[in-house]
């Protein structure tokens, strides 16, 4: 019930009073006991000789493992003074909170940190969790896990407010067009009416389901680093039997007209919000994924202030930028959250709620990203040692080719069996004698057929059925006598068929062999 000006000033003055405290102690390794320490300090109205006068209800600022804390702001670049100024040089400013926690959310005035009031069992387990963060930290400082930069506590009145500093992932300079909230579950996660009101409103999963049903669409090295980078993080969460955590997306649509009407106000505001660059390392998008230096490679880096976003398409082919970050991950499946999966279980579809065992959470989570939100883009780069192998026409002739090549026709029964492991090579002599034989027409399957058709011809097991009648085409793709090892899955959409020679070619030369790429 505390009013909000009281809480951001109380804020401001206990974290600039102890922060510059922590000033005047020796650098140090972090030792296990340091995770663990409290420290307290009464800030009276009136002032005392140790902490300023100020016009706000007495309080008591408890810091949480201060100096855990610093070398994880050192581990992200973040100097002492920097902390300071951001946090304390202007008032915070308080945002909505989309979310059922009822936390409240500060930004600072420089739009780096963010400050969240948590839940007394969040921050404990927050406490619990430190040794393992900072071990994972110094493993892997790029990640899009939450980086919390300080926990602190005000007591006010016999209430206790607690507090976290973590970094800012949708910077406000850059206009968020779609603001997502992902879980990978199904069951109730589509915006309430209230939350759409809003004028920058949080959608759920459904909502992107049925707002951005094809996903978004990042080119291969992006891609990967960003798959990678999420498996990690589910994995570290995973270990800690944390679940019920979110992906916090944010879309910027790189749209010509909105440029030109953005362009001027989004360049003083990222002027105002960022006055010397940007002061933490691994705190963007692109660079918790794969570092600095290739933000906004394929997004015309001149013209767009790419703010740290991942640079994506949609199945539009409108340019995106995307800023994210895994958040509330301060969930632990302890005795509450197993009691609400299961009676939720009972009246719902059991994997469908967002509540469930961590292991499980993390795969729906993971295969949710990797199929429904985030996609590669197949690009079909022609290369000349295929020789034109991807255009349509020379995909159709080799296709005949082939059907050609394979249409069978022994002069006796002494060629009924083919023996087992016979080479490509080595049926070429006997399988192109057919398109010598103007009276055999080669039936001409599907592409596809005739692609399955190739596989099926490269395996290294062919076997034909002994009673088979003369002067008849036979495909290998419907041959009963075929084992069953030798029919493929083809994964990928693009086939890639050519020849060596040409037509006129194969009819001199009986010995020509076609590679067949997949």
């Amino acid at each position: 019930q505390t009013t909000s000006s009281a809480i951001k000033g109380a804020i401001q003055l206990g974290i600039g009073y102890t922060v510059g405290n922590l000033t005047s102690k020796p650098d140090r390794d972090v030792l296990m006991q340091d995770f663990y320490v409290v420290e307290s300090v009464f800030l009276p109205s009136e002032g005392s000789n140790l902490t300023p006068a100020h016009h706000y209800p007495d309080f008591r600022f408890k810091t949480y493992a201060p100096l855990a804390f610093r070398y994880f702001r050192e581990l992200f670049g973040i100097k002492p003074d920097d902390y300071l100024y951001s946090i304390c040089s202007e008032p915070l400013i308080e945002l909505s909170n989309p979310g059922a926690s009822g936390s409240l959310f500060f930004v600072t005035g420089d739009d780096e940190f963010i400050i969240k009031t948590v839940q007394h069992k969040e921050a404990e387990f927050l406490q619990k969790l430190l040794p393992g963060y900072y071990m994972n930290l110094n493993q892997n400082p790029r990640t899009l896990l939450p980086k919390f930069y300080g926990l602190y506590c005000v007591q006010s009145g016999g209430i206790n407010i607690r507090i976290v500093v973590m970094n800012n992932v949708l910077p406000r300079a850059l206009k968020m067009h779609f603001t997502y909230d992902l879980k990978g579950s199904t069951y109730k996660r589509r915006a309430s009416r209230k939350e759409r009101e809003k004028s920058n409103p949080t959608f759920k999963d459904l909502d992107f389901l049925q707002d951005v049903h094809e996903g978004l669409y990042f080119d291969s090295e992006t891609h990967s680093a960003l798959m990678k980078t999420l498996q990690r993080d589910c994995r570290v969460l995973e270990s800690f039997k944390i679940m019920d955590y979110s992906l916090l997306l944010g879309i910027h649509i790189l749209n010509s007209n909105m440029k030109e009407k953005e362009g001027e106000s989004s360049q003083s505001t990222s002027d105002v919000k960022r006055p010397g660059g940007q002061k933490v390392l691994y705190s963007t998008a692109m660079e918790s994924i794969q570092g600095p230096g290739k933000s906004g490679d394929s997004v015309t880096p001149e013209t767009t202030n790419t703010m740290g976003g991942i640079p994506a398409k949609s199945h539009k082919g409108e340019k995106l930028l995307l800023f994210m970050g895994i958040i509330d991950i301060l969930q632990s499946y302890r005795l509450m959250k197993k009691l609400e999966h299961s009676w939720k279980a009972l009246v719902y579809d059991g994997d469908t709620v967002s509540v469930h065992r961590p292991s499980f959470y993390a795969d729906r989570f993971l295969k949710f990203m990797s199929t429904r939100v985030f996609k590669k883009v197949q690009a079909l780069k022609s290369s000349p040692s295929k020789k034109r192998c991807n255009s349509i026409t020379a995909l159709k002739a080799t296709s005949q080719e082939i059907v050609c090549a394979v249409s069978l026709e022994w002069k006796d029964e002494k060629h009924g069996i083919l023996a087992e492991g016979q080479s490509y090579a080595s049926l070429d002599e006997e399988v192109l004698g057919s398109c010598h034989r103007p009276d055999l027409v080669p039936s001409t399957p599907s592409l596809f057929e005739a692609a399955s058709l190739a596989t099926t011809i490269s395996s290294s097991s062919l076997n034909v059925d002994e009673h088979y009648q003369r002067d008849q085409p036979m495909l290998f793709s419907s041959s009963k006598g075929l084992p069953s090892s030798s029919t493929f899955t083809l994964e990928d959409s693009a086939i890639y068929l050519t020849s060596e020679q040409s037509t006129l070619e194969m009819e001199n030369d009986n010995a020509s062999v076609l590679d067949v790429y997949l």
